[in-house]
This record gives structure tokens, C-alpha cells and sequence, in this order.
């Protein structure tokens, strides 16, 4: 896929009634040959959508009009570019807990979290959040987690949580306010009820800080897993995570998981761990595939907001 072809899709199948913004904006790159052959100068991973508008946003720059970004884009490129090479998209929805529940309910309690990928580690606290599927309530606190769940009976539980790490190659610190303010850039322009619960699950878990290690998926992975205490269940988990890394990398990465104690779970983009057989999405727009232990369980939206289970 080009880099043009790559804004194209973004615009119409991830921000298209989501981000109205995004979209205008991801639709005029697409079509911005100045713009695209300075993207094309960087490593593939650092051309995406997400980052781009992101670094542009936490350099102050302008967003809703797509022709005072690409000026901005353009006259500061040096800082742009730099930004790019160094940051990623570490987008930590809490909200996608609202997606993971579910499985994390009904797996034996009580559980120790590992999340691969985990940014900040906002999603390491499903226990603490509370969550609203139609009209059923689960839990308790700030934030409350809204998701439309179909096909699914909502558990009537949180789970019960005693170990909680996770596992990056560039953790971020809610403590740290220039790194919550990377994450508030990489929110979504519209979206102020995910600023508001950016801000409540910071909250939650500065007040407790989970365990961060900086490292990578497959070296350090056995190592932080064997800190788990014995007597839980070992449950590592990752959202949108795999598709910054590579092929190879991410099929060792499945072998690996596969020989530790306990559960994976798995939300991402369904060609990311290429399953076969799937049903069809509900509708058009970008889904992820929830699965426990390499087995497609439902359709999910990126941000936690959806969920479909398959029959």
C-alpha cells in the first residue's frame, strides 16, 4: 500500500463517522504529492496517519483546516520529522478495557496481567473502571466505559486482579505531565470524552502505579512472565499493538506466548494475525478480532466503543 493509498483508507474506513477531522484531513493527504514525498522519506512505520497527526497537534500545530497543515506540516518539517522518527503512536485507551472484560471475567480468578505494548499501562486496571453495556452496569468508579455489546451477556463481575505489568519499548509515566500530554495529542480532535477519561484512568493509575519494564516483546517477555505470582492466572494481553511489528518478529512473538503458562489475549486488525474463517464484520468500518488463546471471538471497534460476538 502507498503512503496516499494508506491516508485514503484511513480517512474512509477508521475516521469516517468517528472523526470528521481526520477524515477531511486524511482525504486531503492523499492527495498532497509535497506532503507525501516528504512522509516517503521516512521508515514505513513512521508514515501513519495516527502519528503524523498526532506530532503535528503536541508541536501546536493545526488540524482542522487540512490547508494550514500541510503549511504547518511543510515549514516545520525538521521538527516534524524528528518527532516521527522518535515517538509512536502509544494511543492508551482505557476504553478498550470494555472489550476485554468479558473474556478477563471468565477466565479463573485471580488474575496476573501482563500487556505487551502497555504505554502507560491504562489498560492494566480492568478492575478498577466501571462499565455500561446498554443498560447493564458493571462495576464501580471513574472512568465508565460505554460499550455496544451485541451477541454478548455482559459479565456480572470485575475480575479480581492481584498483578499487574506490562511490557514496551518506550513505557510512559501518567505521573510524567509531557507524557500525558503525548497521549491527550494522540486523541482524537472531537473525542473530549476520551480526554475526560484519559484524565479519570491517569487518576487511577498514578494513584498505583503498575510495573513497567522497557523492553521487547519476544527478548524480555519470559522474563517479566516468570515474576507473576504462581498461584494467579498469567493472562498476557495486547490492543493494536502488533501491527507496528514486523512479520517475523510477530510470529515469534505468537510462537512464544503459545509456551507460556496461562491465557493470551488478542485484539487487533484481523490481517495482523491472518485468521481464516471469519464471519463478516457489521459494517464497513475498521474492526479489530478479539481472540483468547488464538481463537476469534468477536468483532471489536478500535477505540472499545463496540463490541460484536460471533455465534
Amino acid at each position: 500500500m502507498t503512503t496516499a493509498e494508506e491516508y485514503a483508507e484511513f480517512g474512509s474506513r477508521e475516521a469516517r463517522g468517528v472523526s470528521p477531522t481526520y477524515e477531511r484531513l486524511s482525504a486531503a493527504i492523499a492527495r498532497d504529492d509535497a506532503l507525501l514525498a516528504l512522509l516517503d522519506t521516512l521508515p514505513p512505520g513512521k508514515r501513519q496517519p495516527n502519528l503524523l497527526f498526532g506530532v503535528v497537534r503536541w508541536l501546536g500545530g493545526p488540524v482542522d483546516d487540512p490547508v494550514a497543515f500541510h503549511d504547518f506540516a511543510v515549514t516545520h518539517w525538521p521538527a516534524v520529522e524528528a518527532e516521527l522518527r522518535t515517538r509512536a503512536t502509544q494511543t492508551n485507551e482505557s476504553g478498550r478495557c470494555a472489550v476485554l472484560l468479558p473474556v478477563l471475567a471468565a477466565l479463573p480468578q485471580p488474575l496476573a496481567l501482563l500487556e505487551v505494548g502497555a504505554s502507560a499501562g491504562l489498560c492494566l486496571y480492568p478492575d478498577r473502571y466501571a462499565y455500561r453495556y446498554g443498560e447493564h452496569e458493571v462495576g464501580s468508579g471513574e472512568p465508565v466505559l460505554e460499550c455496544a455489546a451485541d451477541g454478548l451477556v455482559p459479565p456480572d463481575r470485575v475480575p479480581r486482579v492481584v498483578w499487574r505489568a506490562g511490557l514496551d519499548l518506550n513505557p510512559l509515566d501518567v505521573t510524567d505531565p509531557g507524557d500525558v500530554s503525548w497521549l491527550d495529542a494522540l486523541i482524537w480532535p472531537e473525542h473530549a470524552h476520551r480526554r475526560s477519561r484519559l484524565r479519570a484512568a491517569a487518576a487511577v493509575a498514578a494513584a498505583d502505579p503498575p510495573l513497567l519494564v522497557r523492553g521487547d516483546l519476544v527478548d524480555d517477555l519470559p522474563a517479566l512472565a516468570a515474576r507473576a505470582p504462581a498461584d494467579a492466572t498469567l493472562v498476557v494481553f495486547h490492543t493494536s499493538v502488533l501491527y507496528q511489528v514486523p512479520p517475523p518478529r510477530r510470529e515469534a512473538f505468537v510462537r512464544l506466548v503459545g509456551e507460556l503458562p496461562g491465557h493470551w489475549i488478542a485484539n487487533e486488525a484481523p490481517e495482523v494475525l491472518g485468521y481464516g474463517g471469519l464471519p463478516d464484520p457489521p459494517s464497513d468500518a475498521l474492526h479489530n478480532v478479539l481472540a483468547l488463546d488464538g481463537r476469534p471471538l468477536a468483532w471489536t471497534r478500535g477505540h472499545g466503543q463496540a463490541m460484536s460476538w460471533f455465534a
